[in-house]
């Protein structure tokens, strides 16, 4: 492959591996002033539409041929229920290692498509690599009250929670999701991801909590880019990714995401990282590692990498 041709690729993983890692960083902002699934709502609605807006640069009507009833499925278990209960449980848990639990994606992909979807016995390596990184997450859970410092382990099981519906979110779009619709799929998707964390907001009471004086300029910024970069932009960069490379090699983004978020939010948010959340942050991304690369392919997330590897978060 020429430089001229592998230029675009390496922009586009540096694209996957830094913005959806920057955005673990974004939602600890935004829940600074805004609830979180008001939060997440806004932010999703603001992607839609602006991705219907580019759509709509293309086509009259680019979501008539959408199937509306697996979008919206995928849009609740992956935007709304992926995304909000990442957003949720950072309340406490620290951006990092909500990056970590989300890291283990992979995992639950390839459990949730052996037992319920594929149905296909997962080889040596693939088990490996499960109990390794499983470890890892029951690390993570075991020492929850040194990690927030809150002393409970709901913030952290909600943040499981997204990692399972964000995993079969995915084994159920991936049969949905045909040739040249995927951009419009995903702007209803989003929609979708929109209004369920909006009723989340609801049933929670978070909506009389949202004042116009919330919305600072750091909270609009912050917003803006969550949309634009960590939606749009990632979403479509991790899109064009997988028609030009293997897609194990894709995947590698749920290893990158979780060094960088720890990175920003030691950096910036002045989180701690000590020896068990080293140690976590190893058996995990081994585990991941073993799973993913080499590989056969294991469908990766399409969507957001909140949840983001977020594609929950």
């Amino acid at each position: 492959m020429n430089r001229k041709a592998l230029l675009p690729i390496v922009a586009a993983f540096a694209t996957i591996y830094l913005v959806w890692g920057t955005t673990y960083l974004g939602l600890a902002v935004l829940l600074r002033t805004l609830p979180p699934f008001a939060s997440g709502a806004i932010r999703f609605a603001l992607a839609a539409v602006i991705m219907y807006g580019l759509l709509r640069l293309r086509s009259a009507r680019p979501l008539a041929q959408v199937p509306w009833k697996h979008a919206i499925v995928a849009g609740i278990l992956l935007s709304g229920f992926g995304n909000g209960f990442v957003i949720w449980g950072q309340q406490t848990v620290p951006s990092g290692i909500a990056a970590l639990l989300v890291a283990a994606l992979p995992l639950w992909i390839l459990l949730f498509d052996t037992v319920a979807f594929a149905r296909r016995k997962p080889g040596l390596k693939d088990l490996v690599g499960s109990v390794i990184g499983l470890a890892g997450v029951l690390l993570i859970v075991s020492q929850t009250r040194s990690f927030d410092g809150s002393g409970g382990v709901l913030p952290t099981l909600s943040i499981l929670f997204a990692t399972f519906a964000w995993s079969i979110g995915t084994l159920v779009q991936r049969s949905a999701v045909k040739a040249g619709q995927v951009g419009a799929f995903a702007c209803a998707q989003m929609l979708s991801g929109a209004l369920c964390q909006a009723l989340c907001a609801l049933v929670l009471g978070e909506w009389p909590q949202v004042q116009w004086a919330d919305f600072t300029p750091t909270a609009l910024w912050t917003l803006a880019y969550m949309a634009i970069f960590g939606s749009v932009i990632a979403f479509s960069a991790y899109l064009w990714l997988v028609t030009k490379v293997p897609t194990p090699a894709v995947a590698t983004y749920s290893l990158v995401n979780p060094v960088v978020a720890m990175a920003l939010g030691a950096w910036i948010l002045g989180e701690r990282i000590d020896a068990s959340a080293i140690a976590a942050s190893v058996l995990v991304l081994a585990g991941v590692a073993l799973v993913l690369w080499p590989a056969r392919a294991i469908p990766a997330p399409i969507a957001d990498a909140d949840l983001q590897p977020q594609r929950c978060g």
